[in-house]
């Protein structure tokens, strides 16, 4: 069962139509890697579907179609976005960046336990609670953003480009973490990553983009031992 099915997805900036007609799913509870080279529209089509751009096409989200033109009715429907560069808010300390991603819930009690269970996912934002969130480092800051995403209690999880910045171990230990998140909070997740290898490695499908339009898609472990996405995007 998929919890996100995009048909004929068409968006750009202003006049300039930047993604054409692209399909994806991402399968409930599931993992969907978005992949292209610089340019190819995979930051456009995360957008799109948060609804900080106009759009075109059939998009339906847990059976209802996916609310469009505004960012906070999406976020409604059940969808976090992560953008690239965090978008932490540098001035509030981690505890109050948290809490900001539980603003929309009514339900104050699951939102102390879900910071709790944050803290827990996340050692390094419980020892870091008071501190600013642009004294953090850049690992700190991702771990941050995704983590008040989370205090949203999303349904999907839309991640745009999680290991830009950050040092190789880092990232390694980031990406570790992911299929422990999708378990214990039952997400699914769409993410984009420039690091093909690691993002294969946790996906259970992928989509090639290649000038806003889909060249290629299938299962993570076929996508990943296709001999030209090998050699444009693994190093092979």
């Amino acid at each position: 069962m998929n919890l996100l099915e995009v048909t004929g997805l068409t968006t750009g900036y202003g006049s300039s139509t930047v993604v054409h007609g692209v399909d994806l799913h991402v399968a409930a509870h599931g993992v969907t890697a978005l992949l292209g080279a610089n340019g190819a529209g995979k930051t456009t089509v995360l957008r799109a579907l948060s609804g900080f751009l106009r759009r075109q096409g059939q998009l339906v989200f847990d059976g209802h179609p996916l609310p469009s033109g505004s960012p906070s009715r999406v976020a409604r429907a059940g969808i976090a976005h992560v953008p690239q560069g965090r978008g932490t808010l540098r001035q509030l300390t981690v505890r109050e960046n948290l809490a900001v991603g539980g603003l929309l819930r009514r339900d104050r009690e699951g939102v102390a336990q879900d910071m709790a269970h944050c803290e827990d996912l996340f050692p390094v934002l419980r020892a870091r609670r008071g501190s600013q969130a642009g004294e953090l480092s850049g690992g700190e800051q991702q771990m941050l953003a995704i983590g008040r995403a989370f205090m949203s209690r999303p349904k999907l999880l839309l991640l745009d480009e999680p290991s830009l910045g950050l040092a190789p171990r880092i990232t390694q230990e980031l990406f570790e973490m992911l299929p422990r998140l999708r378990q214990d909070w039952g997400l699914a997740v769409l993410v984009v990553e420039q690091n093909a290898n690691l993002a294969l490695a946790i996906a259970d499908h992928a989509v090639v983009l290649e000038a806003g339009q889909v060249v290629l898609a299938g299962p993570a472990p076929d996508i990943a031992g296709h001999d030209d996405v090998r050699r444009a995007y693994l190093g092979d």
